[in-house]
């Protein structure tokens, strides 16, 4: 296991953040096996993990009848270039059993990168189109589900864009957004320090 940071070492320039989610079963297993096995395949492709978020409890966001989401947030140390990281992302998910389906349809696995050091790439557009890689994520700071466990592994993150921290947009958002994320497990092996990294 990699040794854990504390809050003083963290620096949005070298903070690689990404998000972790999953609520169907797949051809590595149940959604929180599917999370693991999608770390472990990063991990061998070059990506080094400071910490990882414990596991959330999510009500999907899509339409029709789902299973409730697993979400997790990690920190990186971003080595791989941010199209890379992309392509690698979206070959994990298609590994993990992800198909073309509805954007907010029901996944085995799904993979975002949230923040790459500050970076902003794609414009400031709130709509993404598949295979184009946004930065900061369009839709992160409106989303309870990426900000709670975002919040654990940053606690001192700030939105690039909007200028304003993690914990003032989750504050923004509806007591009921709050209220659909719950802890379920602990972290996928890699918990981070008490006060954060």
């Amino acid at each position: 296991m990699m040794p854990l940071v504390n809050s003083h070492s963290f620096t949005q320039s070298r903070a690689l953040l990404l998000a972790f989610g999953g609520n169907t079963s797949g051809p590595w297993g149940a959604p929180h096996e599917s999370l693991a096995r999608a770390r472990r395949e990063l991990e061998r492709a070059g990506v080094e993990f400071v910490c990882f978020s414990n596991l959330y409890s999510t009500k999907p966001i899509g339409g029709g009848r789902q299973p409730r989401y697993l979400n997790a947030v990690a920190l990186a140390e971003p080595g791989l270039a941010p199209g890379t990281l992309l392509r690698l992302a979206k070959r994990i998910e298609r590994l993990a059993g992800r198909g073309v389906a509805p954007r907010l349809a029901a996944r085995p696995l799904d993979i975002d990168v949230l923040d790459y050091g500050g970076r902003r790439l794609g414009g400031h557009s709130a709509r993404r189109e598949r295979g184009r890689l946004v930065l900061p994520h369009p839709e992160m700071h409106t989303r309870a589900f990426v900000l709670v466990p975002l919040l654990q592994v940053a606690p001192r993150w700030r939105h690039p864009v909007l200028g304003m921290p993690a914990k003032l947009l989750l504050a923004r958002l509806t007591p009921t957004a709050h209220s659909l994320v719950r802890q379920a497990l602990d972290s996928l092996s890699n918990p981070c320090h008490k006060d954060g990294c």
